[in-house]
């Protein structure tokens, strides 16, 4: 209940604490493809990580709090709860092809699709790792 998620290897190791919630996380799951994980809180938000603990994205558009999150059978969608009384659609295909064309691809990106900017990427490195604030 402390806002945090961790990620356990398969021997019992901590690999990762998954820090950014503000109140309890509900829900947690994997792609299924395993490289990535949604966790969905009493804060509103739902945040997507990579298998390593890493932030990717953060996902608003709840009024309340978040209770399930689950992945589509081809990792292309993500699917959420909430006490606000909808569930909502979230389109991930994109997001780790965005991410693994780097940084100036994701502003290209923004450039050419002007709507997509109600939430900007922050990317650092070569291999363009970022996350959504």
């Amino acid at each position: 209940w402390d806002g945090t998620a961790r990620i356990w290897d398969n021997q019992g190791n901590e690999i990762a604490v998954l820090t950014g919630h503000q109140d309890p996380v509900f829900s947690v799951a994997f792609s299924p493809d395993g490289q990535r994980l949604a966790t969905a809180s009493r804060d509103g938000t739902v945040r997507i990580w990579d298998n390593q603990g890493n932030p990717l994205a953060v996902l608003t558009g709840h009024q309340d709090e978040v209770n399930s999150v689950a992945f589509s059978p081809d990792g292309k969608t993500l699917a959420t709860a909430s006490d606000d009384g909808t569930a909502r659609i979230w389109k991930v295909e994109s997001l780790g092809e965005l991410l693994a064309r780097g940084c100036d691809l994701l502003e290209d990106y923004f450039v050419r699709h002007p709507g997509a900017k109600e939430k900007l990427w922050v990317c650092q490195g070569e291999k363009g790792t970022g996350n959504r604030e």
